[in-house]
């Protein structure tokens, strides 16, 4: 065992788009577990579009990470060291231990992971956190008529890729993605079955292009929209949805890094005319059912109806470099970091 501890430490709060030195990389001793708690020796690290929003120290519906904390986030590892009667040596366990390479738990969260059942990194991706908020945002929040369109902006990340099968499997007639480059598009409709994508990297930010474009592809309006992004994307879809459509907010990646909030919308004419129902959600709302979406989504995978992508950096070091990616739209699928050789691989 090595002896000391990697740990991103959040140095200083942002202001406005971060970068890497608002974060410290540290070495500290491994912590001693103690009584009732758990060793665990991390190997992979979620990375989520959350996290820059734990970088303030505003009010959200969570804490903000405090300067000089270890930075948040969900870990899947492995125990190398048990006080707790309910876990043993060698469990393969996910946790939020955050950006380092052990951490100590009192089990209270911590979920055991059965490796014959699927690669384990995808208990913070596709049957963790992201498909979770997948799951029941598509299903629960916006629902998916049958036979309407759905619209899915960052079609081809971690949530937007499965939101989009996710609406097909429900019944959605005909299923739009937006995303940025080629290679994203034509993956949402070569491999995810995506009746068309369109790139937004090719309207410079103009809502209204957007929104001609997408009527094209939405021939008979838009009946639920599953947002991503907000912004001047989100400005685009609003015009076109149809009576009694319904919007799920799932994150506003576009103003995480704005000094000054957003006004109120320029489509709130249209929430009312067309008496849409827009619900914001956070996927810890459904923390009881959790077991209910891994199941389906396991059940989904097993079945060939579901597939998913991961985009691994290897090394704490590159922590950092993991979150801008999200940012600079220059990730493919989940965003993970390995932080060391995968035992059950």
């Amino acid at each position: 065992m090595t002896l000391t501890n990697r740990q991103w430490l959040l140095a200083e709060r942002p202001a406005g788009m971060f970068d890497e030195s608002n974060f410290r990389l540290v070495e500290t001793p491994i912590p001693e577990p103690g009584e009732g708690e758990l060793l665990v020796r991390n190997i992979w690290l979620s990375v989520d579009p959350y996290m820059r929003g734990r970088m303030n120290a505003g009010k959200s519906y969570a804490k903000p990470v405090e300067v000089g904390a270890v930075m948040e986030g969900g870990t899947v590892g492995e125990v190398i060291e048990s006080n707790h009667p309910d876990f043993r040596v060698g469990d393969i366990v996910e946790e939020r231990l955050g950006w380092q390479e052990y951490g100590v738990t009192g089990g209270r969260l911590t979920r055991r992971i059965d490796p014959a059942l699927a690669p384990v990194s995808t208990a913070v991706g596709v049957l963790g956190m992201p498909g979770m908020t997948a799951y029941f945002g598509a299903r629960e929040v916006m629902g998916v008529k049958e036979g309407g369109t759905v619209v899915v902006s960052a079609a081809s990340g971690a949530v937007g890729g499965l939101v989009g099968q996710i609406a097909r499997i429900e019944g959605a007639a005909r299923v739009v993605g937006i995303a940025g480059g080629d290679a994203k598009c034509g993956y949402c409709v070569n491999e995810l079955g995506y009746d068309a994508c369109l790139d937004y990297r090719g309207f410079d930010k103009d809502s209204a292009a957007l929104g001609t474009a997408l009527a094209d592809a939405c021939p008979d309006g838009i009946d639920g929209y599953f947002d991503n992004v907000g912004g001047w994307i989100s400005d685009a879809i609003y015009p076109l949805t149809n009576p009694f459509g319904r919007v799920a907010i799932c994150g506003m990646i576009s103003e995480y890094n704005l000094t000054e909030p957003e006004r109120v919308p320029r489509y709130t004419r249209q929430i009312l005319t067309n008496r849409l129902r827009v619900t914001g959600f956070i996927v810890t709302d459904f923390w009881s059912r959790w077991r209910e979406g891994q199941e389906a989504m396991a059940r989904w995978i097993a079945d060939g109806r579901l597939k998913y992508r991961e985009d691994v950096e290897i090394g704490i070091e590159n922590a950092p470099k993991a979150l801008l990616k999200l940012f600079r739209s220059e990730n493919f699928g989940k965003q993970l970091v390995r932080l060391r050789d995968d035992p059950t691989a």
